[in-house]
C-alpha cells in the first residue's frame, strides 16, 4: 500500500486517483473500488457481523458486533474502513438499516455503493473547489473542508437513491433503508445521517465525568420540520390506535406503507408524498476531551439511552468487546423492557479517537 503526506499531494501522486480528475465517473468508481479493494487485502476494511478494526499508521480503534432480531433475516450492515482513499489520517465508518421484503438487499447495495462512491465524490468536489491547504485563517479552511464534506455527501446519497430507483435487480419500491455514516479526517469529524439510526459522542466534562453528546437527529415523522413537508406533499403523519406514539408516514389513502421515518433510501411509494434521502450534515472538532463515538441502529436505541450506552462502552474492560457487549446489553433490554415484541436487529460500531494509554492520561489530566 502506498501512504502519503497530505490530501492533495497524495491524491496527486497516486496514478490511479490521477485519472480521477478528468476521466468519465464509472472510470473513477472501479479506481475508487478498486482502492477499497487494496485495503481489504490490507485488512483496513470490515464488513460484516463483528470484530475490530486498527491501522498501525493512526489512533483509531474501532469495535463492531451486529446481531440478528427476531424478524428473520438481519437487515442490518456495517461497514468501515480505515484510511480511507489511502489517506492515513482519515476513516468511514457505515452503519444501515434496511427495512420492507427487500431490505436487507437495499441495505447491503446502499452499504457496498456508499465508500466508492463518496470517495469520489469527495475527490471531484475537492478538485473543483481548488482547495489551498495553506490559507492564513484556520477557521476558513475548517468552513472550505466541511462545505467539501457536506457537498459530497449530499450528492453520494442522492446518487444511490437514484441507482436504488432504477436497479433491476431488487424492488426498492416498499422498502428501504437508513444510513449513518462518519468521516473521520484528522481531528474533525463529519457526520451524515438518514433515518433513526444515532450517532453519539461520548466527552469528558468539565467536572471530569464521561458524558453522551447526540450528534444525529432521530428522523421521525412527527418531528414538526418533517410533518410539515410530509403533508406539504399531501403524505398523511399520524398513529395506529394499537400504536399509540409510533408516527408513521402514508400515501394519502392511509393504506401504505406505514413507514416509522421521515427519510430513507428506496420507499419509492412515498418519495412523492414527503419522504426524502438528503442527509443531515454536521461536523464537530475533535479535543482530547472526546473519547468515542457509538454508531448503532434503532435496536440499541429503542431500549438503551445514550447515558446507558455511553456507560456500557466506557466501562469495558476491553475495548475489542465494546460493541459486543453494548449489543448484548440491548438484547437483554428487549426482553425486560419489549416483552411480547419480536426484537429488532441490533448493530453497533464503537469508534475509539485515543489510544488506551492516552485516555488514561486524559482523565488523569483533568
Amino acid at each position: 500500500m502506498v501512504l502519503f503526506p497530505s490530501l492533495l499531494e497524495g491524491l496527486a501522486r497516486t496514478r490511479s486517483l490521477k485519472k480521477m480528475k478528468n476521466c468519465h465517473e464509472d472510470v473513477a468508481r472501479k479506481t475508487a473500488e478498486a482502492l477499497e479493494k487494496e485495503a481489504k487485502k490490507n485488512e483496513l476494511v470490515l464488513s460484516s457481523s463483528s470484530g475490530i478494526v486498527m491501522s498501525d499508521k493512526s489512533n483509531n480503534f474501532s469495535s463492531v458486533c451486529s446481531k440478528r432480531g427476531q424478524k428473520g433475516i438481519n437487515q442490518d450492515c456495517l461497514f468501515i474502513w480505515e484510511e480511507f482513499g489511502c489517506q492515513e489520517d482519515m476513516i468511514f465508518c457505515g452503519i444501515f438499516d434496511g427495512h420492507g421484503q427487500w431490505g436487507h438487499h437495499v441495505s447491503k447495495r446502499v452499504k457496498e455503493s456508499m465508500p466508492a462512491s463518496l470517495l469520489c465524490n469527495w475527490q471531484e468536489t475537492l478538485t473543483l473547489a481548488s482547495l489551498n491547504l495553506d490559507f492564513e485563517m484556520e477557521m476558513d479552511r475548517n468552513i472550505h473542508r466541511f462545505d467539501i464534506w457536506k457537498q459530497s455527501f449530499l450528492k453520494t446519497y442522492a446518487a444511490i437513491d437514484q441507482e436504488l430507483k432504477h436497479s433491476s435487480k431488487m424492488d426498492s419500491y416498499r422498502s428501504g433503508a437508513t444510513a449513518s455514516t462518519i468521516v473521520k479526517q484528522g481531528e474533525h469529524l463529519i457526520v451524515a445521517n438518514v433515518g433513526d439510526s444515532r450517532a453519539v459522542l461520548a466527552f469528558i466534562s468539565e467536572d471530569g465525568s464521561l458524558v453522551p453528546l447526540q450528534l444525529t437527529v432521530d428522523f421521525k415523522p412527527n418531528i414538526p420540520q418533517e410533518a410539515e413537508r410530509i403533508t406539504r406533499s399531501n403524505g398523511r403523519v399520524f398513529c395506529l390506535h394499537d400504536e399509540p406514539g409510533t408516527y408513521r408516514v402514508w400515501m394519502p389513502n392511509g393504506k401504505t406503507p406505514g413507514l416509522a421515518i421521515s427519510r430513507a433510501f428506496g420507499d419509492y411509494c412515498v418519495k412523492d408524498f414527503g419522504l426524502i434521502s438528503v442527509p443531515a450534515v454536521s461536523q464537530r472538532h475533535i479535543t482530547s476531551r472526546d473519547q468515542f463515538v457509538i454508531l448503532a441502529t434503532d435496536g440499541v436505541w429503542d431500549v438503551i439511552s445514550n447515558e446507558e450506552a455511553v456507560q456500557i462502552v466506557s466501562s469495558t474492560p476491553d475495548r475489542k468487546k465494546a460493541a459486543k457487549r453494548l449489543v448484548g446489553c440491548a438484547t437483554l433490554a428487549w426482553k425486560s423492557k419489549k416483552r411480547g415484541i419480536a426484537m429488532d436487529d441490533i448493530s453497533a460500531i464503537c469508534l475509539f479517537f485515543h489510544t488506551s494509554s492516552s485516555q488514561h492520561a486524559n482523565l488523569m489530566n483533568l
